[in-house]
């Protein structure tokens, strides 16, 4: 595989997923904020550039209100977030949606976003999902981000098998999908993660759960 030209894309790690309704819950997000502070270690001892994004639902929201607490990074981000980062404030799922990410990142050459951060069920997935579109490869460190227990007319589900699935489906098509560790020694080998397709993991699925 050709070696990688990556950006670590911070995805709204802000406050609001740190308590209240929209707390993560798997993983633990005393767990998932340590590997994001060592993917942010990784990156920044690695020369590779990082974006750090926040989420905005306006002035009148009760959250993401760019007015309240809850819109701020996380301590731990903030105290490394330095000059060299590049900073994008976004109003829907998709990093790429209404943002100038794009055009940053073929300024600077870039073909590989590595995703980390909140949440799998919404912004990394529409991240993800949104790069092929812009001919840009993904990544997702699967510890690094989580999710929540959804609720609603469709159905219910647990956040272990929300956060599961969605990375599984991940990798099936549109990101390449490991955890921060490996991430780290691809990082330090200039290689690419492997990630799965379609066709293959269809197979494996038919394999483990036909009747």
């Amino acid at each position: 595989m050709t070696a990688p030209t990556r950006a670590l894309v911070l995805v709204d790690v802000q406050q609001e997923y740190f308590s209240g309704p929209l707390e993560i819950q798997y993983p633990a997000p005393s767990a998932s904020i340590a590997k994001i502070i060592s993917a942010i270690d990784a990156a920044t001892a690695h020369g590779v550039p990082i974006v750090v994004v926040q989420h905005t639902a306006g002035e009148e929201a009760p959250v993401f209100n760019p007015t309240l607490p809850g819109f701020a990074l996380h301590p731990a981000i903030e105290e490394r977030r330095t000059e060299t980062w590049t900073s994008i404030t976004k109003q829907y799922s998709s990093v790429f949606a209404d943002t100038d990410l794009v055009e940053w990142l073929q300024e600077n050459s870039i073909d590989t976003i590595t995703l980390i951060g909140y949440m799998t069920n919404n912004c990394i997935i529409a991240s993800a999902a949104a790069a092929e579109a812009h001919h840009i490869a993904a990544e997702v460190l699967s510890d690094a981000t989580g999710a929540i227990s959804i609720g609603n007319d469709a159905g219910y589900v647990d956040a272990p098998t929300v956060h599961r699935t969605l990375l599984a489906i991940l990798n099936s098509n549109f990101a390449a999908v490991a955890p921060t560790e490996r991430w780290i020694d691809a990082l330090s080998a200039g290689q690419a993660l492997p990630k799965d397709n379609l066709p293959t993991s269809a197979l494996a699925g038919a394999a483990l759960f036909s009747m």
